[in-house]
């Protein structure tokens, strides 16, 4: 039975939480997800373990490190929204082909979500988060490949230093009174 936490859309509802890693997407997505009574999909989840590797060991992923791993999950994403009609993914998308790709599979109920946070903060959290793969040695590459969305892309944009409860109760106002990107262009 849905609870009256979820948002009624009649295209679905798939709420991407991106941006560089220690931003929180992770943290707000799956609070979302929560509150939303629906799946949250961890995009760690679904990179090979090669990829994971490289990371570790302090290399940046190429393009071709990530068609993979985003294919398996907009696929994720889809056949999760196809069940239930409403998910949460936290993915780093920090360029617009990684979200063209993701929005190509998901389909027009895609929404992303952009967690904005300067650099320092970055380096600190990122530095907090003991047995993570992903060093803090390459955070300047995630912020050098990182495009900043174009209004026209419709995605939301919050400052990152805003609690998670705060930053879900912005998402939930916004998807509820929004239309998704592909349905304005």
């Amino acid at each position: 039975m849905r609870t009256s936490s979820r948002l009624a859309r009649p295209e679905g509802l798939a709420i991407v939480t991106m941006g560089v890693s220690g931003c929180g997407k992770s943290t707000l997505g799956a609070l979302l997800a929560s509150r939303l009574d629906c799946a949250f999909l961890e995009g760690d989840a679904f990179h090979e373990e090669a990829a994971v590797a490289k990371m570790r060991a302090g290399q940046a992923l190429t393009d071709d490190d990530r068609w993979p791993w985003l294919d398996r999950l907009g696929l994720a994403i889809k056949e999760s929204l196809a069940t239930d009609g409403q998910v949460v993914a936290a993915c780093s998308a920090l360029r617009l082909r990684y979200r063209e790709r993701l929005r190509a599979t998901i389909g027009p109920s895609a929404r992303f979500v952009l967690l904005d946070l300067g650099r320092d903060e970055l380096e600190r959290r990122m530095s907090q988060r003991p047995g993570h793969y992903m060093p803090p040695s390459l955070l300047d590459s995630q912020l050098a490949t990182l495009e900043r969305p174009a209004r026209s892309e419709g995605v939301l944009t919050l400052d990152g230093s805003i609690s998670p409860e705060g930053l879900c109760d912005r998402v939930k106002v916004w998807v509820s009174t929004t239309a998704p990107a592909a349905a304005r262009n």
